[in-house]
Formats: C-alpha cells, sequence, structure tokens
C-alpha cells in the first residue's frame, strides 16, 4: 500500500509514518513547515517529504490519503482530494485498522502525563520481555524512537508480540471527524491519568471532556481493565456514566497508592495497605510518583509482576523535554521541559524545587499553547510558579497581557516581547548556582542554546 501523509511533520503522525514504513508500506508526505528533527528522522526512513500542500501531489496517485489534523478545509490538496472523491482517512483510523487490529492495546490518557506514563509503560513490558510496539508522543530515551512494531517476546521463539502502547489524545481526531483520537484505539487496558479543563480552542468546558472521556470508557471491554486515579472528581464522574470494566484505582484506599517517600526520591509502592516494594529512581515528584503507580497496575494486567515492574522502573529514563537538562555553564543549569498548562508548571517547579532545595529556580514561559493563547489559564498562572524565585514570560503573539496577568507575583516577574530581550533579561538575573527551567510546548526559538552560549 502507498499512503501519502498530509501534515507528516507532527509528532503523531510522523509516528504513523514510521510505523507504515517499518511495515513494509510506501510513504510520502507533505506539511508546510518541513524542517529538523523530524524532517531527517523520516528521511533517513526512506520518507519522501514534500513541502507544502500542492495539488501536484495528487500525480503520487497514493492508495489513501492519511489526513492529520492540521489540515482544514480551504486546505488547497484536501480541496482536491475532495472535488475528485479519493480515498481519505484520519491517522487514528489508518492506525486503528492498519496497526493496532488484533493487538492488546494499553492506552494512556489524561490532561497531564501522558508521554511520560506510555514511556515508562513500554519501557516497563519491554524490560519484562514481552517486547511491545508503541506510539509516544516524545522520545523515551530508553528507546531513542517515539513509535515502533511489536518485537518478538523473550518468551517465544517466534511471532510479534500482541502488545502496544498507545499515548492516548483527547484532542480531536480531523476536521471531518471531531471525537477525540483515543476512541478509535479500542483498548484493552486503559489508564485514566487525570482530566481537567484543557485544549480550550476545540472544547467548551470541561463536561465536554468528560462525555469523550466517557466514550473512551464504552470501548474497553468487560475482561480488560481501567487504571484509574483516585483523587480525581472528574474521573468519578465520568465512570459513574456508565462503566462495564473492573476498574483498579492509584493515589487512594483501596487501591495502589505511594508509601514512604524517601530524601534521595524512592518511594515504597503500596496495594491495599500491602508493601510491594520500593522504586529507586531519578525522577522528581509526587506527579511522577503517581504515575508509576499507574504504569505498575497496568503491567501487572498484561502479566508483569509487580517486582518486575518496580525493578524496570528503577532504570527507566525519562522522555526528552521533561526536565531534560540542556547543559550547566558557569555553574549556571539549564532545564528544558514540556509544561504549558498551569498545573503541569506546578508540578515541574515543585519537583525541580524538591531536587535542588533553596538553590534559585529561574522559570522561564512561553505560554504557546491554544489554550494559553486564548488566556483560558491566565488567572491560574502567578499560583502556578510560586515556587520559582523569579519567572521571566514571553508575551508575544498573546490576546492577553502577560505583565498584567503576572502582576501578583510582584516584582519576581518579568515578561519580554522580545526573545533577545528575554535572553538579555535572564543572564542579568542569572549567576552561578541557579537552576533555569525553560517550559514551552514548542521550540521557543533555540532559547536553550541562546541561553547556554550567553551564560559561557
Amino acid at each position: 500500500m502507498h499512503i501519502h501523509i498530509l501534515g507528516i511533520c507532527g509528532t503523531f503522525m510522523g509516528g504513523i509514518a514510521a510505523l507504515a514504513k517499518a511495515a513494509g508500506h510506501r510513504v510520502t508526505g507533505c506539511d508546510a513547515n518541513v524542517y529538523p528533527p523530524m524532517s531527517t528522522q523520516l528521511e533517513a526512513q526512506g520518507i519522501e517529504l514534500i513541502e507544502g500542500f500542492g495539488v501536484e501531489q495528487l500525480d503520487l496517485e497514493p492508495d489513501v490519503f492519511v489526513i492529520g489534523n492540521v489540515v482544514s478545509r480551504g486546505n488547497p490538496l484536501m480541496e482536491e482530494i475532495l472535488n475528485r472523491g479519493l480515498a481519505y482517512v484520519s491517522g487514528p483510523q489508518w492506525l486503528a485498522e492498519n496497526v493496532l487490529r488484533d493487538k492488546w492495546v494499553l492506552a494512556v490518557a489524561g490532561t497531564h502525563g501522558k508521554t511520560t506514563t506510555s514511556s515508562m509503560l513500554a519501557w516497563v513490558l519491554e524490560y519484562a520481555g514481552l517486547a511491545p510496539g508503541f506510539l509516544i508522543g516524545g522520545v523515551p530515551e530508553n528507546f531513542g524512537v517515539s513509535a515502533r512494531l511489536p518485537g518478538a517476546p523473550r518468551q517465544e521463539s517466534s511471532g510479534a508480540s500482541p502488545f502496544f502502547v498507545m499515548e492516548a489524545d483527547e484532542y480531536d481526531t480531523a476536521f471531518f471527524d471531531k471525537r477525540s483520537k483515543f476512541v478509535h484505539y479500542h483498548p484493552r487496558t486503559t489508564v485514566l491519568n487525570n482530566l481537567e479543563f484543557d485544549h480550550a480552542d476545540i472544547f467548551h468546558d470541561l463536561a465536554a471532556i468528560e462525555t469523550q472521556f466517557h466514550h473512551l470508557v464504552r470501548t474497553v471491554p468487560g475482561n480488560g481493565l481501567l487504571v484509574v486515579n483516585g483523587r480525581e472528581d472528574s474521573l468519578d464522574r465520568v465512570l459513574k456514566r456508565g462503566c462495564w470494566t473492573p476498574v483498579e484505582r492509584f493515589g487512594s484506599e483501596p487501591g495502589w497508592q505511594i508509601g514512604d517517600v524517601a530524601q534521595d526520591g524512592s518511594f515504597e509502592v503500596l496495594l491495599n495497605g500491602q508493601l510491594q516494594g520500593r522504586v529507586q529512581w531519578e525522577l522528581l515528584g509526587e506527579h511522577n510518583r503517581m504515575n508509576a503507580l499507574a504504569v505498575l497496575a497496568a503491567a501487572r494486567h498484561v502479566g508483569v509482576p509487580v517486582e518486575v515492574g518496580i525493578a524496570a522502573l528503577g532504570v527507566f529514563r525519562n522522555v526528552k523535554r521533561r526536565m531534560e537538562v540542556r547543559g550547566t555553564v558557569n555553574g549556571i543549569t539549564v532545564y528544558d521541559d514540556f509544561a504549558h498548562h498551569p498545573t503541569a508548571i506546578d508540578t515541574t517547579v515543585a519537583g525541580l524545587r524538591a531536587k535542588v532545595g533553596r538553590a534559585r529556580i529561574l522559570a522561564v514561559l512561553e505560554p504557546r499553547s491554544n489554550t494559553m493563547k486564548l488566556g483560558v489559564m491566565k488567572a491560574a498562572l502567578p499560583g502556578s510558579l510560586h515556587d520559582a524565585d523569579h519567572v521571566f514570560c514571553y508575551g508575544a503573539n498573546l490576546g492577553w497581557d502577560a505583565a498584567e496577568a503576572l502582576r501578583p507575583l510582584g516584582a519576581k516577574a518579568t515578561t519580554c516581547d522580545d526573545l533577545g530581550a528575554l535572553v538579555e533579561a535572564i543572564a542579568a538575573e542569572a549567576r552561578p548556582g541557579d537552576h533555569v527551567l525553560v517550559m514551552s510546548n514548542g521550540g521557543f526559538g533555540g532559547i536553550h542554546q541562546k541561553l547556554l552560549d550567553r551564560f559561557a
């Protein structure tokens, strides 16, 4: 089969391209911004990339066009596909029909932590010898790739693993399918990590997102498992709308709980009050401990003993852009993190605070997500940054006044609409021993390297 992917350079669609190529299909694709690193990764796999959405791409005559949700009506190539009545399908639907069919899908859903938790889960299954396939919205350091097909389990002499780990996104599927992506995956094991309001560009309120999560719950079979955060009222509301699957909760009693937490970040794992073992690892924060509980529960459902899961977490390496150290110059350490929702910002800063103690944290924020650009969460920003010693915010391209929103932080907040000025302001404040935490869901104009160069 020859597939041509519209919007191929997004993490999700790029992952589909890699999986399709590995499965033996011919894969080509196009996007408005074909640039590294995704472009180089795809080209290294022999995938032909085309800049833009010109109608001449119809001459490729693929068997089907796979449409990413970046594509909307008015796109010239999409309009001609529609006019000619050519075959097209969304990315999630193509994935479900060509990769996930007949697989035991383990899906990780939630407002926060999907990438980290799905990476942990894939690694635990890998460590246990189950050789899962996966598609993750980031690059797990243990694997070095964001997507792969299932391999051959150690326990079997032949055949591929039945297991596939999916980062299950609630964002909409395509311009012609406004359901959340995750309703296509038909998982047997499902983690519901948390649920808050986000994606204000497509969801009117939290209730609208809860409805999509309810649709996901409806697809999980009776012989499956729902692993649910027991601290989330929103998820309780989702389950009360109908649940036909066994449920294990984490973070609450009865269920999976965090026991003693040591100064080094290690912690006890309890199940219904009984000690299961202690996770010794380098990750930070209560949110990651909660992620770990969810992973242990989900992995146990596919046959991984808890003690094996705990051992695997001990050698788990985090995902790129999750508190990733980009460098240290003259005693100043620069981190890169994907946090962009106030809750994620809060937990990220708190996690770094737990690690560095009284050392100064300079938080650098780019409110880049669609929700943040709309200003829906701006009132929550000052509270989410309370653990930082100084806050720098890039205020360009916003529909609201960042300086006004951060006024409750007083003199410890600085806003700049010019990236160069922002770098200079941070450099003027930073001193040896500081930790500069950069948070954005985009490239942020390469500010990480600009700062390291400036600190030199």
